[in-house]
């Protein structure tokens, strides 16, 4: 059995999603309140799906949510942060989104550009941070003291821990530059770390069950510059569809974005299955070949339920989101127990 409880004392048992049936309703990857509580706001004013991920999202990006979303977080080997972000629009199954973009602090401002000002869906590096500043978006430093600071503890840790494999000098030992090897290393595994690949990921849906979906995330602390994880990728990092419903998935996106998860998970809402059993099929599916990956998964249908699912590893056997819909008419944070 799997369990919903709520943050104050009650706890709440259920064999499938919540048994609410009301809209509008916002959920959101992590017990980031004020991202949540800014996206049922801007709802609440008239704006569109759209707008409520946006200004969700955007607050996390400015606020620095975990260190993980927006600026000054996950340095890179080189010291520099830079963002990804996506956002969906379920109606016209439009997408927008940006990866490896620097010197921007609004990436799903960007994002939405993209989808809005383009007929492109995707724009990465250099060429996304000129294309934002044409749209006039500001440019300014994303490097923090603290992100520089975590970058010169990371060197003089021996760049530890890295993502390199295969190469010399020994990538568990020293620092590059890496050349590739002929000698075979076994797999060096990552200590999970839960705030290594935390991302806002975030669902939308308006008393008409229009679908909203957008990710953003500064990605994974000390990665190889150029990298891009699955928060960006429509299905992967986020999917939504007006006619089914929406997902979002968190965790170890280089292992996560190999299975598309959020599309898969709307998939399988499309057959009938609720929403939190279509997010435990999604985290089944992954461990059935990465059983020791980190991550989780949200998941909402167009009568408001909803549901989420999360891979038991050592150090991470809960899961915690948010929620918000009239039903209660305030912020919930909730867990669900791993699988």
């Amino acid at each position: 059995m799997y369990s919903f409880f709520f943050f104050e004392t009650l706890r709440v048992s259920t064999t499938s999603s919540q048994a609410a049936t009301v809209l509008p309703l916002v959920i959101n990857t992590w017990p980031f309140q004020k991202a949540t509580e800014k996206a049922w706001d801007t709802l609440q004013s008239g704006a569109s799906v759209l707008d409520a991920v946006e200004k969700g999202c955007a607050l996390c990006e400015t606020e620095q949510c975990d260190g993980s979303v927006g600026y000054g977080g996950s340095p890179d080997e080189r010291g520099e942060t830079t963002l990804d972000a996506m956002v969906m629009n379920g109606d016209t199954m439009q997408v927008g989104a940006v990866a490896d973009l620097k010197r921007i602090k609004n990436a799903i401002g960007v994002a939405r550009a993209v989808m809005e000002h383009t007929r492109h869906t995707f724009l990465v590096g250099e060429s996304a941070s000129i294309f934002a500043e044409n749209m006039g978006f500001l440019a300014e430093d994303l490097t923090t003291h603290s992100s520089l600071a975590m970058h010169t503890k990371w060197l003089n840790e021996s760049c530890q821990p890295n993502f390199w494999e295969g190469v010399s000098p020994d990538p568990s030992k020293s620092c590059g530059p890496y050349k590739p090897t002929s000698v075979q290393q076994r797999w060096r595994k990552q200590i999970i770390n839960i705030h290594n690949h935390d991302t806002i990921g975030m669902i939308v849906i308006n008393k008409t069950g229009h679908v909203a979906a957008g990710t953003s995330t500064n990605g994974a602390k000390h990665k190889i510059p150029g990298r891009v994880g699955d928060s960006p990728i429509a299905g992967a990092g986020a999917y939504a569809d007006s006619t089914v419903g929406g997902a979002a998935a968190t965790g170890d996106g280089d292992v996560m974005m190999r299975f598309l998860p959020s599309y898969q998970a709307v998939e399988y809402m499309s057959s009938g299955i609720d929403p939190t059993t279509a997010c435990r099929k999604v985290i089944d599916r992954i461990k059935k070949y990465y059983p020791g990956f980190f991550g989780a998964v949200i998941c909402a249908n167009t009568t408001g339920g909803y549901g989420a699912a999360c891979n038991r590893v050592s150090g991470f056997d809960q899961f915690h989101f948010m929620v918000y819909n009239s039903a209660v008419n305030r912020p919930l944070q909730l867990a669900v127990d791993c699988i």
